[in-house]
């Protein structure tokens, strides 16, 4: 979804500038934006970060009808932007509190930032890392030197053990985004764009987690370009600045979408936001599979991998320009990191077709009598079908999970449903249903009848030892398991679709146990590619 400008309560219209979130609930003044300017320009970050190219992407600008510019963050030697913050704030410290060594917590790319500045300073620096930390960035941080402690499922648990080690050692914690220094430092990307752009820019769309990296490009871009437009980009699950413009004020979200992990902060830091609300144009939110498109898009653009996070911004740049037409533009999105696990490829890939609009799931209910199939293909025509799922469950009727190729994208697609539905077919569009794409589509269909009082529940569950058997002690001797379904992402949380026989007396005391549990849950039992397959 678009999250176009945030208007004060009562007012109308979708265009304009950030200005407009002058009426929000006034918040007292904690940021110099003369002294932040000043400090970026002057940022010794060029110790370690190289200038990175700001190239362009012909196939792609040509596809959009707009100049499409990617600021190439990923070739940085940690292949993503958080050196640059991370070394200015090391070298912001006084001597001798950097003699008492430093303390970070992060899932990756922030702790491989603070590891190489230490590293470069010759300081001593541990990183608290969530236990679910894949081991390749686990290594990545060893390897500068940098000792590791593993604790927590998420990052807001090693967040809170990395500031109470430090301040047990006397040691400086080093924030990931909601600091002065770090977002001096990560502005410089945005002195690079417009130092390198060979005329006008009229939007700089930036990924935004935490918002240091939103903050810096800002603060600088504004001061220098105030008629470029920066546009912040969230996943529609991690959208914490779009939820804290909303409503004035930053807020925490109850819980986030891990498939971006490099963005996937509950609450924007309190600087970022207050730069956030004067110089934001507007926030752009997207999926997942929108995010696998634009890591498609970039490899073809230059033939490197992006992470999700650092794809994030292509993929916002695209939505926007589809939603509000534009044309003849000229458009820079940053490509903020490539530290994306090999095991995830898969399943980049298999979401990237429905991210373009180049495939389509459908629930297709036919007769169950002989040349059903025949006349379906029929009506489908020429186009491919991608995957084809179907097992008896009915004398009468075929219930059928198809995939369809598509070339022309969503116009196509309706053209599909409509000559499916006039040809007497019964026909569900799952193209968005995510228990249907990351479960269903894996699954060997088939009901079961007279299973009585059955839930189907999505979890995320963590990747680590002993997360099953936690959730099988709390729920598995209890009540029974009809179904269980699991995938590995190569992310750290693993996918899992559950069926459990409750029977309703007893659902709130079923609920109580999960709640212990604490893993992300979604109720599927409605779903109606339940109803049709499982």
């Amino acid at each position: 979804m678009i999250a176009d400008l945030f208007e004060p309560p009562g007012a109308s219209g979708t265009t304009g500038g950030a200005k407009n979130h002058s009426q929000m609930p006034a918040m007292p003044p904690t940021i110099d934006l003369a002294k932040l300017v000043q400090a970026i320009d002057t940022a010794p970050v060029y110790d370690v970060a190289t200038v990175s190219p700001l190239e362009q992407a012909p196939a792609l600008s040509e596809a959009l009808g707009n100049t499409v510019l990617i600021k190439r963050e990923d070739l940085q030697v940690v292949h993503s932007f958080k050196l640059r913050g991370a070394y200015n704030k090391l070298m912001r410290l006084p001597q001798e509190l950097r003699a008492k060594g430093l303390v970070a917590a992060s899932a990756g790319n922030h702790a491989q930032g603070v590891a190489l500045a230490g590293q470069a300073l010759g300081v001593a620096t541990t990183i608290v890392m969530p236990t679910t930390t894949p081991p390749i960035k686990i290594n990545a941080v060893r390897s500068r030197g940098a000792a590791v402690e593993l604790t927590g499922d998420s990052y807001d648990d090693a967040a809170q053990a990395g500031m109470a080690l430090a301040a047990e050692r006397g040691q400086t914690f080093v924030p990931p985004y909601d600091d002065f220094d770090v977002i001096a430092g990560q502005g410089t990307v945005g002195k690079e764009i417009l130092e390198q752009a060979d005329g006008h820019i009229d939007a700089i769309y930036v990924p935004v987690g935490g918002g240091g990296l939103m903050a810096g490009v800002a603060a600088w871009v504004q001061a220098h370009s105030p008629e470029t437009e920066i546009v912040a980009v969230e996943p529609n699950d991690a959208a914490c600045l779009t939820r804290a413009l909303e409503v004035g004020v930053p807020v925490r979200l109850e819980q986030v979408g891990i498939f971006a992990d490099g963005v996937a902060v509950r609450q924007v830091g309190t600087l970022p936001f207050e730069i956030a609300r004067n110089h934001v144009a507007r926030c752009v939110n997207v999926g997942s599979d929108a995010i696998c498109a634009a890591i498609r898009d970039i490899y073809e653009a230059n033939r490197s991998v992006a992470e999700p996070a650092g794809a994030l911004a292509l993929a916002g740049l695209r939505a926007d320009v589809e939603a509000r037409g534009l044309r003849g533009k000229t458009l820079v999105a940053i490509e903020s990191g490539s530290n994306i696990n090999f095991d995830r490829l898969r399943f980049v890939a298999e979401r990237t077709a429905l991210g373009a609009h180049q495939e389509a799931l459908l629930a297709v209910t036919m007769p169950e009598v002989a040349g059903s199939f025949p006349q379906f293909c029929r009506l489908v025509g020429k186009r491919n079908v991608t995957e084809f799922n179907y097992r008896y469950a009915d004398a009468d009727e075929a219930h059928v999970f198809v995939g369809i190729a598509l070339q022309g994208g969503a116009q196509e697609k309706a053209e599909v449903l409509a000559a499916l539905e006039q040809g007497g077919y019964g026909v569900i569009d799952l193209s968005d249903n995510e228990m249907a794409k990351v479960h269903l589509r894996h699954l060997v269909g088939g009901r079961v009848p007279g299973l009585e009082d059955e839930l189907l529940l999505r979890f995320e569950f963590p990747e680590r030892p002993g997360a099953l058997m936690q959730f099988l002690d709390r729920v598995g001797g209890r009540w029974n398991i009809s179904l269980f379904h699991y995938r590995n992402h190569g992310a750290a949380s693993g996918r899992v679709l559950a069926g459990i026989q409750v029977p309703p007396a007893e659902r709130a005391e079923f609920h109580d146990s999960l709640a212990q549990i604490g893993y992300p849950m979604w109720d599927e039992t409605d779903n109606p590619a339940f109803r049709l397959f499982l």
